[in-house]
């Protein structure tokens, strides 16, 4: 290598290191910097998880699967509790509370033991699935692997009992305190699945260390003792299944958040794309469409298009929609009142009621949910107007209704859960409450009755069953 590349590699590392510098060095922050807080967070990141499973003693004098030709099993059973924080997506600790019985033996008929324990310990939780993910998998996260590793100590009571001396009895054969002399580690895995947004199932096995020759019940001293010479540690094996729950206020859990993918979407939202210039004879009215395409060419600034050029009437009132005051709902030009423009007459309110309300398209919403759809809250604003406006003397029936997912009772709560929401909102735009009346419907007039199951149609007919319609109520009787 001659010398002018040693002075371009010194350059260059030189470069980064003052590049990096400057990125840790304080001073950088702006007078404006705030420190993040427990009210910005957007996820929830603490959980309790609920295990039940099997303690298989397998590297031992006396073991719970009998190596030899018998090959019997001796099985016994094991409860845990867990108190869990995701410090980020990828990684958590966990305390962890287990107690159990081990049931293991040496030959058919030669000896039984048992060994009562309860252990307090730390884990680590490296989410492996949240570090391989594809950044550009936009199918849905549900499923997760998990590696576990960490420290505790334990106490039990170790208990052995010789058959072929006719034993009927157990006898005590060790009694360990909590403490520092009876430290144990454990290392595994295992497979996450992500139900809702409050509960996950988890099933994970792990491998115990013990680090005595106590825990199966063998003793020091005796004809049993040190079976297998060299053993320091009896360790055996732990299967398990469990569920958690996943406690905060918010939708999402840290442990299922995949900010690689949120990045990898909001790049590709704002990278920026050459615009080309296509258009020879200029865009006169600068409303997107090309002069040669164009077939309104005055658009009055401001107005959305269609593809030809002309200005959006989508209620059809010979009104565009800039300068329309109920652009859902087909009206008359109000010279007099310019903010009545677009808007039905007071004496076309059995029309504008009986045949707009009642035949709209409904309020739509995501799976599971009762919040209300960005895109549909300007429908409901337009609603309030013409019910304020309009409807002062006339009720109406709020409807809820939901897709085929999920049981009948699920259903018909979450229907009146959408209900609440869409009356909520129209509350606060300034309806009376007195003048609507909710009533959840689940899944008894879908429509789309062909989507039971929800899986044998598109998720667009899913979404157009899961809806809040409006009815009108007849004054006397408050029947539909």
């Amino acid at each position: 290598m001659n010398k002018k590349c040693i002075l371009f590699v010194f350059i260059v590392l030189c470069a980064h290191f003052n590049v990096q510098a400057q990125i840790v060095d304080s001073s950088n922050f702006t007078e404006d910097y705030v420190k993040f807080t427990n009210d910005q967070k957007q996820f929830n990141d603490w959980s309790i998880s609920v295990y039940g499973g099997v303690p298989w003693l397998q590297s031992a004098d006396f073991t719970s699967i009998d190596n030899g030709a018998s090959g019997k099993w001796r099985i016994g059973y094991e409860a845990q509790l867990s108190i869990n924080k995701q410090v980020t997506h990828a990684f958590g600790l966990s305390l962890l509370g287990q107690f159990g019985e081990s049931r293991q033996g040496y030959g058919t008929d030669l000896i039984d033991a048992k060994t009562k324990y309860l252990a307090i310990s730390f884990l680590g939780d490296l989410n492996v699935s949240s570090l391989f993910r594809r950044v550009d998998n936009r199918s849905q996260y549900k499923w997760a692997a998990h590696l576990y590793g960490g420290i505790g100590t334990m106490q039990y009571k170790a208990y052995m009992k010789a058959l072929e001396m006719a034993e009927t009895e157990f006898t005590q054969t060790a009694d360990i305190k909590l403490g520092l002399e009876s430290f144990f580690s454990q290392i595994g895995g295992g497979i996450t699945y992500k139900i809702n947004k409050r509960w996950d199932a988890s099933v994970k096995a792990m491998y115990i260390m013990t680090g005595d020759e106590l825990f199966d019940g063998s003793g020091n001293n005796g004809h049993y003792a040190d079976l297998h010479k060299g053993s320091k540690s009896d360790n055996f094996i732990s299967t398990s299944l469990g569920l958690t729950y996943k406690i905060g206020k918010h939708n999402e859990h840290l442990v299922w958040v995949d900010p690689l993918r949120e990045m990898f979407s909001k790049i590709h939202a704002l990278s920026e794309i050459p615009q080309l210039e296509v258009c020879v004879f200029g865009d006169k009215d600068d409303d997107g469409v090309c002069d040669d395409w164009d077939r309104e060419l005055d658009t009055p600034i401001g107005a959305r298009v269609d593809g030809s050029g002309r200005a959006l009437d989508v209620d059809l009132d010979g009104i565009i929609d800039l300068f329309d005051k109920c652009p859902t709902f087909p009206g008359v030009e109000n010279k007099d009142d310019p903010e009545l423009n677009g808007c039905p007459e007071p004496r076309q309110l059995p029309d504008v009621i009986g045949n707009i309300i009642t035949t709209m398209g409904g309020i739509q919403f995501n799976l599971d949910s009762d919040k209300i759809l960005r895109e549909s809250q300007p429908i409901l604003d337009n609603v309030a107007d013409v019910i304020l406006k309009y409807g002062q003397n006339t009720k109406f029936l709020v409807e809820g209704h939901t897709d085929a997912r999920g049981t009948d009772a699920y259903n018909l709560n979450l229907s009146k859960r959408r209900v609440t929401s869409v009356i909520k909102y129209l509350v606060s735009k300034g309806v009376p409450p007195y003048q609507l009346t909710g009533k959840g419907k689940g899944y008894t007039a879908p429509k789309y009755p062909e989507c039971k199951p929800a899986s044998v149609c598109p998720e667009w007919k899913n979404r157009e069953n899961r809806r809040v319609i409006f009815k009108l109520l007849d004054e006397e009787n408050n029947q539909q």
